[in-house]
Formats: C-alpha cells, sequence, structure tokens
C-alpha cells in the first residue's frame, strides 16, 4: 500500500506511542496525529509534545467532550441502552466521533489513509475501520497492530526502549487502559484469567466500596425529555454534570463492573470497566422510565436497547438504522421530564423517590386504602377475558386426549 500522509489516532499510550516511529520507518510517510480530549482527565498537551518529539509533523487535539455527551452517549442513554446488560458501551460510544473527526482532518490535510492501534482480535478495529469506510469509502485504513512483527506488548516495550520512545506502562504493571468522561475499561495482564481477583491497584475511578462512606448519600437528578440537567438542584451543562456525577458515585464505590463479554470477532474477553457517574444518571433515568411509560412504550424500549446497544458495540453507528433508532427514542422520552432521587450506598445506587409532571402512576387507582377508586368487579371480567384463548385451548387438548 502507497501512503504519502496518513492521520494517528494517537492516545500516547504503548501502541500509538510506537506505532508513530514504525509508520515512517515502514510507509516512509507523514504522520500527523489526532487525540480527543474525550474526558480522560489529564493534561493532554504533553501528549502533543510527545507525538512531535516521536516524529509527527502535526498534532490536533481537541476537547470534544460536550459533542461526545450531546450527540453520541445521549443516544444510548435514551434507551438505556447496555451490552449483555452491564456495559454502558463508554469506550464504544467515542470511536465513531473520533474516527469522524481522523476523516475530517485527513481530507483537511489531503492525507490518503486513516490509522489506529487497534489489534486484529478487538472490538475496536471493527468501529475504527467501519466508520471509516461510512464516511469516507476512499480512505485508506491502515492498523499496525495487526500486522508488524512485534507480536506481544512486551516485545513493544523492547521496541519503544530501542527507540528511546517514552511508554507509560511497564511489564510490572502491563493493563490495557481506556478512559472517558463516561467511563473506564481496563483489561489484559493478570485479568485474562477469569478466576483472578482483581486487585485494587486496577481501580482508578472510584473507591474500594469497602472504604466507601459508611453514611448513605442521597442525590437528585433532574431530566428534562430525558437528559439530565441538573444534580442536587443545580443546574448546570452536560460536561459538568457528568463530571460531577462520576464525582459522587465514584467516591461510593458505584459502578465497578467485572464482565466477560463476548467481542465481535467471536472470542470472550474479560474486561473491568468503572461506570460511576453512567451507572448514578442511568439508574435515576429507569427510575423515571417506569414513572412516565407506559407498559408497551417501556417493553418496547427495553427491547429495542438491546439493539442499540448492538449496534454501538458492533461499530454501527453511521448507520441509518442507529439513526432511525434515535428518532423513535426522541419521540417516546418527550415526556421524560422530572426529578429522581437515588441512595448511594457502598457500591449501590438505588432509586428511592421519583416525580414527574407527565407521570402516569395513579394513587387512587394503585392505593389500597379507603381512598381507592379502582372497581373490583371489573377484574373478574377482565380475568375471564384475558384467560379465554388459555380456556379455549385447554377445552380443545381435553377432547382430543379422551
Amino acid at each position: 500500500m502507497s501512503v504519502k500522509k496518513v492521520v494517528l489516532a494517537y492516545s500516547g499510550g504503548l501502541d500509538t506511542s510506537v506505532i508513530v516511529k514504525w509508520l515512517k520507518d515502514n510507509y516512509h510517510c507523514e504522520v500527523i496525529t489526532y487525540t480527543a480530549d474525550l474526558g480522560q482527565n489529564e493534561d493532554l498537551e504533553p501528549i502533543k509534545a510527545k507525538a512531535l518529539k516521536v516524529g509527527a509533523s502535526k498534532a490536533f487535539v481537541e476537547d470534544i467532550r460536550d459533542e461526545f455527551l450531546k450527540d453520541y452517549v445521549m443516544g444510548a442513554f435514551r434507551f438505556g441502552a447496555l451490552y449483555e446488560n452491564k456495559y454502558p458501551l463508554a469506550t464504544a460510544l467515542g470511536r465513531p466521533l473520533i474516527t469522524k473527526r481522523m476523516i475530517e482532518i485527513a481530507e483537511q490535510e489531503g492525507a490518503d489513509a486513516i490509522a489506529h492501534g487497534s489489534t486484529g482480535k478487538g472490538n475496536d478495529q471493527v468501529r475504527f475501520d467501519v466508520s471509516a469506510v461510512a464516511l469516507n469509502p476512499d480512505m485508506k485504513i491502515i492498523a499496525p497492530v495487526r500486522d508488524w512483527e512485534l507480536k506481544s506488548r512486551d516485545a513493544e516495550i523492547e521496541y519503544a526502549k530501542k527507540h528511546n520512545i517514552e511508554i507509560p506502562i511497564t511489564k510490572e504493571k502491563p493493563y490495557s487502559i481506556d478512559r472517558n468522561i463516561w467511563g473506564l475499561s481496563v483489561e489484559a495482564g493478570p485479568l485474562e484469567d477469569p478466576f483472578f481477583e482483581p486487585t485494587e491497584d486496577i481501580y482508578s475511578f472510584t473507591t474500594s466500596p469497602l472504604e466507601a462512606p459508611d453514611k448513605p448519600e442521597y442525590v437528585t437528578i433532574d431530566f428534562e425529555e430525558s437528559v439530565p440537567v441538573a444534580l442536587n438542584g443545580e443546574k448546570m451543562d452536560i460536561v459538568t454534570l457528568v463530571e460531577k456525577a462520576n464525582e459522587i458515585a465514584g467516591r461510593n464505590g458505584v459502578g465497578r463492573v467485572d464482565i466477560v463479554e463476548n467481542r465481535l470477532v467471536g472470542i470472550k474477553s474479560r474486561e473491568i470497566y468503572e461506570t460511576p457517574g453512567a451507572t448514578l444518571l442511568l439508574e435515576a433515568k429507569r427510575g423515571l422510565d417506569e414513572l412516565v411509560l407506559d407498559r408497551e412504550a417501556l417493553h418496547l424500549k427495553d427491547t429495542l436497547a438491546i439493539k442499540y446497544a448492538e449496534l454501538v458495540y458492533y461499530g454501527y453507528w453511521f448507520t441509518d438504522v442507529r439513526e432511525a433508532l434515535d428518532s423513535f427514542a426522541k419521540t417516546l422520552t418527550k415526556n421524560l421530564t422530572g426529578t429522581v432521587k437515588v441512595k448511594l450506598y457502598k457500591g449501590s445506587a438505588t432509586t428511592v423517590a421519583r416525580k414527574s409532571p407527565y407521570a402516569i402512576y395513579n394513587q387512587q387507582l394503585a392505593t389500597y386504602d379507603t381512598t381507592d377508586t379502582f372497581n373490583h368487579k371489573f377484574g373478574e371480567a377482565f380475568c375471564y377475558i384475558w384467560g379465554l384463548p388459555l380456556k379455549v385451548s385447554a377445552a380443545v387438548k381435553r377432547e382430543q386426549n379422551k
């Protein structure tokens, strides 16, 4: 493959630190790096300086947290989408946005390829590649980790040392970590043994539930059309709100996920996720869903949430199906305005109170006291009609078995 200029998704981690040098040596091309600030909670200027030091001709760094939360995270949030009922899709939601910006920069800078540091058996390779071809089918894609001679992380570490490339990783702590404002993922090293219990040094986003405060902490979240807009009565922008939610839930040990998940390529992978703010907000959102949505709407939303999570996880963000689901969700959740109170205590987040001007909960119908307005006599007729198909079917079976 002939390449003159390439835009590399650059995190400054082990893989991408090595890739800049490797691309220049193997493709003899100009390398431009792109680093997205999705809320990694780190100073990205040193990463920019590092990219230029190892040979990049330009290094783009952008704060796209607001776009990430509003246009990507909130799409999944409206459905309450979790991959395999556990993973809030933090990394998966970030990849299509990063790819979009890489394609835009490549077109702007006259690059003929983009590159990323995904492995040949990971999910991210699919998310980058599929998003790229959906946005620009003529753009070349390079994934060095799928092709190069460095067949282990130890080999990459040795390569980096040989070429004096600074890396934030050691053989003693060989974890692969990806973090953004919606969550953090950890894999590799001893975690590859599914019988290994994660040690506390693996966690960096949440307090151990054992060390969390001994008294519960209560948080109120205000929603407008399913989007969180205020914490504890204080209105704030979405970035500040999620950061605050991370802080509050994290200190209470909320949001730790240990899962053996099914990767897209057909293998199982043991992953550790820390999603404190996402866990808190999703719990509150569910409390509001239950109060406002009718039975059919709630059940359909839950069914479609599985499909939405799969589309995100599988790299199908830039598809008509995902866009159609977003339109559906915005219509379905237009009345999800209200306030929810959540109790946080040593790793748990539990909805304890909720209210909404659009609530279809009717206390006079639900109550069992003297203010009950439900006509219990209708129950007999309802049960008869509801069970009539079963009654007819049972009668036929009984006749056939005589």
